[in-house]
């Protein structure tokens, strides 16, 4: 079962693990979706970015501003599982595909997650 409002569930491990250094970063995480977002960010207590605005459908950010977001150490975690959803814009289809192939995946508590600033 989901979080807040179908969010998602956030675990201790997953908090501990985005709460860490979460200050030195513009958002501590991104993944798809504002209300995957709103719980995370309300678990740890720092921003998270929601790819595609409310349920992913938005094109913003493109895969070249994330691409930049990265690259510029402003993003620390992408974390997966929430795309794949019907009606994902194609700017979060790019991101998650770009993610999935420039960095490696871990599960923290079931969760994929993505070092952003640990590139294969």
């Amino acid at each position: 079962m989901g979080g807040l409002l179908n969010g998602a569930s956030v675990g201790s491990a997953l908090k501990s693990l985005l709460a860490a250094d979460a200050s030195r970063y513009t958002w501590t995480a991104a993944t798809v979706g504002s209300q995957n977002a709103a719980s995370y960010q309300l678990a740890v207590g720092h921003a998270v970015m929601a790819i595609g605005g409310f349920n992913g459908t938005d094109p913003s950010p493109t895969l070249a501003q994330f691409q930049a977001y990265a690259k510029e150490g402003k993003v620390h975690y992408f974390v997966g599982g929430s795309t794949g959803q019907s009606g994902s814009s194609s700017s979060a289809t790019k991101i998650t595909a770009w993610v999935k192939a420039h960095y490696t995946a871990k599960s923290v508590g079931g969760t994929t997650v993505y070092d952003l600033t640990d590139p294969k």
